[in-house]
């Protein structure tokens, strides 16, 4: 009678941490920057790895700097309203989006630009258009010229200029700053639209896998966002790659291994 006890008692422990975890998962989806970090290089490697710098550490330092938004703060679109799908949102990055035509290539744009513009490199904002004109920046300090020639870059570049004007860079050597970007152009029949998403962080372990933390924007205009890996049990924002894949699944939206690019 005690054995059969033992076994209820043991049965009765294990299902209540199932429900626990199944719980802390659940909500882990549901509420954004759950540790409530202050910026991207507060959120801790994965066991085993450890950040690196890549061959621009400024603007690594400039990406891992990246303020957060508070614990459970939601992507909110352009118009002031709330995004739709907030579990694919780890953190909100605290940055205003300025123009309804901020989208996702444009979001990768802006933070090469904003790096840029803060350490006062303003010769080297230059961009393309989608018939590869160049788009050159000439406003110096200021902010208001900053904002207008990021304005205008939004309408006339895209995901297909960025892909066609940004040198490819293997998976094995991404680092900091990189860009996944494809084309609709690149997918007939298959992708009406293109995406771009921009890599903010970097570790790697010792045997050579590289993890890296993502941000995007998207269509409509929103808040530039840290994206959740959807296939990580434990709520993790890393995603991993060993160097030889041929396809990524980077939360919704597939890449092929030649899509990586760099500015």
């Amino acid at each position: 009678m005690k054995t059969l006890k033992r076994i209820l008692m043991l049965l009765l422990l294990c299902a209540i941490l199932a429900v626990g975890y199944v719980a802390w998962i659940l909500l882990g989806f549901s509420i954004s920057n759950p540790h409530n970090y202050k910026r991207v290089g507060d959120i801790p490697t994965p066991y085993g790895y450890e950040r690196v710098d890549g061959n621009d550490p400024s603007f690594c330092h400039y990406l891992r700097s990246l303020p957060l938004k508070p614990r459970g703060s939601d992507v909110m679109l352009y118009t002031g309203d709330k995004a739709r799908f907030q579990s694919l949102n780890f953190a909100v990055v605290d940055m205003p989006v300025i123009s309804n035509a901020e989208q996702c290539a444009d979001v990768c744009m802006r933070l090469r630009t904003e790096y840029l513009f803060n350490t006062g490199q303003y010769r080297n904002i230059h961009f393309k258009d989608v018939n590869g004109h160049p788009l050159h920046y000439s406003g110096g300090s200021s902010r208001k010229a900053l904002e207008t020639y990021l304005k205008k870059v939004y309408v006339v570049a895209s995901t297909h200029s960025l892909s066609r004007s940004l040198p490819r860079r293997s998976l094995k050597d991404m680092q900091p700053g990189d860009v996944f970007v494809y084309a609709a152009v690149d997918r007939p029949g298959h992708h009406k639209y293109g995406h771009a998403v921009i890599v903010v962080d970097v570790a790697e372990s010792k045997s050579g896998k590289k993890a890296f933390l993502l941000a995007e924007g998207n269509t409509p205009a929103r808040n530039i966002h840290v994206m959740r890996n959807l296939e990580n049990p434990f709520r993790s924002p890393w995603f991993f790659v060993d160097g030889d894949e041929e396809m990524l699944l980077l939360a919704v939206f597939p890449y092929k291994s030649n899509e990586l690019h760099h500015f």
